[in-house]
Parts: C-alpha cells; structure tokens; sequence
C-alpha cells in the first residue's frame, strides 16, 4: 500500500513534473516503499520523463524494460526512439531492442532509421548476442530472396545469411538450429541435416522419456506442444534412419511416436508400418529386426487413414490379408481397399477393378464397377489398368452405318422423329450397331463413366458390352439426349413400338441406311 511519501509523488508526477515521474518509474521499476514491481506501470512514468529530456529516464528503460513489455504498451516507432538514444550512448543491449522495434514496423519506419537499426544489429551480433545472430540472419534471408528496387539497408560488413545463422544455432538459437537442418534438407545434404538435426530429436525425446516416466504426465502433453518445426523434423529424420538397414528401430520408433502424438499423419502411417514390419505396398521390411505387431499397426493406419491419406487404408487392406493376422477378414480387405480407391490410391483402385471383373458372374454390375475402378487406375498411368481397360470395355468409335444416317437427315425429319434422331446421333458417336441403337433403354445404360449396352431381353443374339465414356463431348450428348427420352418409357410397349416398328420407321424414312442381310432379324418381341 503506498505510504504518504509515494503519494505526493504519484500526485506530482501526474501534475506532469519530470522528477517525480522519473522517481515514480524507478520505483514501480524496482519495486518497495509500498508499491509493487510492474514493468509496464514503470514504462509508463519513465517514457513520460523521457518526452521531458531526462537522459536518465530512456536510459533505464533501455536497461530494464524488455521488448515484449514495450510492444504492447507503445507504438513501436515511437518507443524506439529510447533505445536508439541508449545504444548511441554506448549501451549496446539496447541495440537488439531498438532493431527489433524497428526491423518489426517498417511500414512506419524511414530508410535511413532502417539502415540504422540494421547496423546497430550487426554490432550486438559481432559482440556474440545470439538472438541479435539469428535475427540478422532472419533480414539477409529477407534481402536476399525480396525483389531489390534500389539499394540493400545491410551494410557492406554484414556477413551472409548462412554464416549469421550458423552462429546462432552454435549459440543455441533453437531457430536457427531449425533453419540449418530445414536448409540442409531441401538441398538434399542429408548428412548435414542429420548432423543438425539429431540434437534437436534427441532434446525432444529426453523430455518424452521424463514425461513417460510420470504418471500424472502423459506423452500427449508434449506432443501437443510440439510445434509444427519438431514434428516435421521428427518425421525426416526418421526416414532416413529408416533408409538405413541398420537402423535402431526402437529409437526411430520413438521419434515417429511422438510425432504421430500429435497428430501427424505422415507419422501415424510411418509409425503403422514400422509396427508391422511392412513397406507401403504390403511387403515384408526390416526382416530378422523383431515379429510385427499388427494391433498397434491396425491402430495408428487407422488414424492416418481418417486424416486423409490413402496409402495408410491400402496398408491396412493388406495386413488384413495376412493368414498370420488373428483377425484375417476378407470382408475388412475389400472394406480398406475401396477407401483407398476412393481417395485415389492407383494399386487399390486397379485391385478393385480386378476383383469387381473377376466376380462379374455373380452380379451383374460388376463389370460396370471394375471398368469405374479401371478408369480411375489408368488415369493414373497405371499400366496395367490401361491394358486391362481394353480388354473389359470399347472404345467409342463411330459407327458407319449411322455416320451415313446423320448425311441423310434433314430439319424436317429431326423435327418429326426426334426419337430417331438421337438414337442415330448415339450410334454415330459411340458406335453402336442397329439393333442396339434402336433398343437401348439410356435411362438404364448410361452409367456416367461408361455406357452399359445390354439389349439381350429383347434381342437374344447380341452381347452385353461396355462403352467407354471419355470426353466432355460425350458426356454433354448424353446429358442432353437422356433430357429428350426422361419422361418416356423406352420398352416395346412405349411410344417408339417395338423393335420391328422401330426398324420399319428407319427404314421407311432413311431408305439409304442399307441393312446387312440378317443383321435385323428380330428373335423376340
């Protein structure tokens, strides 16, 4: 509580006397005489007896007031101007503050104030301040990669991007340790991002290990807290521990743990592999190196297959189609390879295609499914899909017989049988024949991928087959033809007549589209 002293003095300084507002900093600076410690109560009072000319007043803010108590309380800019004095005074600690203050507001800043800032950071660097290092190692990346319009506020001592870094991660800049290791990686220098990064790996561990060793402190604590840096690093360096033949799979096995804590996908898969002695297409890895554990496996694929990735619901597939798996299921294999394919995974969809044809005889649709799958795989540049793909389907190839249909029509015959006319306009692009022109039901055929043809019912000695659907072209006919036929009923008993009718009308009205001896002949009605 403040006593009578302190009082006059809080009522002196808020009269807007320097002296007292200098006393009154000092003491909330320092704290005693009834009134607490409180940076930013002693900012306050100081940087007033600052505007006043007290040389002491800017001089023990630079001493004492950090930059996270300044930034909040005072316009940047504004507060720099207390450190540039100190540090022009010969305090050199006031030069990270004051280029901190700067360097973070340059919109606000002037050219020669930023020149100035950057010089003042380069002296408290040479002097071995290791966040004055990496925070002029942070402005060489910034000169280095921006486009110059005119000359660089780094002065011509300053020394390049990589020494300052170095200098810092040598002092402890966990940053800048980052930095090096990240830089070491995208140059594909991967002795030297081992080299940075297994101190930062193995940092981490030891506070896992203590975690671990707490009941009343989960792993989790710390994996949440990780960051995006250390868990990226955790991951990398973990691949290539596990490039390595001789890896210690316990010691990568925690590192991808950890990771894989908090929430990493690319761990969880990683880590599902790990435990179940397997690469990503389902082969055996790390033999002689430990029996695999497929429910700590089952586990984390899982939850990288719920993240989104498609290898980790493909990996799954195949550990459930382990005869050594307690669980085997055939069931959960076709379950997981289908998630797979449908997040793109190019072996599982050709699986699925291969599967779905190979059991086209106990549903009908099958075929239709494994030509989906098929499709999907090939468009990925699957080889083998591709040449499965032409086994299983037709290409669209234009039909001549329609080709020479369509020279014969003109707007008063398309206007009159509009019926006709979309079903020659569908054999001309998809090259069907006559009787599967005149009989298709598109309501039922056209399967979006693929048209499904299948006159059978009504014409025995045809052969259901498929018809690949493959441009935009295509598609957009058939949207627009199966808007023409939407409300009609297609069957025999339709509007169109049965087949013999329907083939008598062509005739009747394109007498040039000549019919092959026999090929018409109807069988039923």
């Amino acid at each position: 509580m403040a006593n009578r002293e302190d009082l006059a003095i809080i009522r002196a300084a808020r009269a807007g006397q320097a002296d007292a507002q200098l006393t009154l900093g000092k003491r909330y600076l320092f704290g005693g005489n009834g009134l607490p410690q409180s940076l930013g109560t002693a900012f306050h009072w100081l940087e007033r007896a600052a505007r006043q000319g007290l040389a002491d007043a800017w001089m023990l803010i630079a001493q004492h007031i950090p930059y996270e108590v300044v930034v909040p309380l005072s316009q940047p800019h504004e507060a720099a101007l207390w450190y540039e004095r100190a540090f022009d005074a010969g305090l050199s600690k006031a030069g990270l503050v004051f280029a901190r203050l700067v360097l973070g507001n340059v919109a606000h800043i002037s050219a020669e104030l930023k020149k100035k800032a950057i010089r003042a950071l380069e002296a408290v660097a040479r002097e071995g301040d290791a966040d004055a290092q990496w925070l002029l190692a942070q402005q060489s990346a910034t000169v280095e990669t921006a486009e110059a319009t005119g000359p660089s506020p780094m002065s011509g001592a300053a020394e390049d991007t990589q020494q300052w870094t170095r200098r810092a991660a040598d002092a402890g800049v966990e940053q800048a340790q980052h930095a090096l290791a990240d830089a070491a990686w995208r140059q594909s220098d991967f002795p030297g991002f081992r080299l940075r990064a297994q101190p930062l790996a193995d940092a981490l561990l030891r506070q896992y290990d203590a975690l671990l060793r707490q009941l009343n402190a989960p792993a989790e604590m710390l994996a949440t807290s990780l960051g995006a840096q250390n868990i990226q690093l955790l991951v990398r360096l973990a691949q290539l521990h596990l490039d390595d033949k001789r890896a210690d799979l316990a010691h990568v096995q925690q590192m991808l743990e950890l990771a894989a804590l908090a929430g990493d996908r690319d761990a969880q898969l990683a880590l599902g592999l790990l435990y179940a002695r397997m690469d990503a297409t389902g082969a055996r890895s790390f033999p002689g190196q430990g029996s695999a554990n497929y429910k700590k496996a089952v586990r984390w694929l899982t939850l990288a297959g719920e993240q989104g990735l498609a290898s980790a619901w493909y990996a799954l597939s195949r550990i459930y189609l382990k005869p050594e798996f307690s669980q085997r299921n055939l069931v959960d294999v076709q379950h997981h390879l289908e998630r797979a394919a449908e997040m793109g995974h190019a072996t599982a969809q050709l699986e699925c295609g291969v599967t779905a044809w190979r059991n086209r005889r106990d549903d009908a649709a099958n075929d239709v499914r494994a030509l989906y799958w098929l499709q999907k795989a090939a468009s990925q540049g699957n080889q083998q899909a591709q040449s499965l793909l032409a086994k299983v389907a037709d290409l669209p190839l234009p039909a001549p017989w329609a080709m020479q249909a369509r020279g014969q029509l003109t707007r008063e015959l398309s206007n009159a049988y509009p019926f006709l006319v979309a079903r020659i306009e569908l054999a001309s692009i998809f090259g069907l024949t006559r009787p599967e022109a005149l009989l298709i039901d598109l309501k039922q055929a056209d399967c979006g991928h693929c048209l499904m043809v299948d006159i059978r019912p009504h014409y025995a000695r045809s052969k259901r087959r498929l018809i690949l659907v493959e441009t935009g072209e295509q598609r957009g006919v058939l949207n627009r033809i199966a808007r023409l036929f939407e409300d009609v009923d297609c069957s025999p008993s339709g509007p169109e007549g049965n087949y013999r009718q329907r083939l008598y009308r062509l005739k009747t009205v394109l007498p040039e589209a000549a019919v092959e001896e026999g090929e018409d002949q109807e069988v039923t009605v």
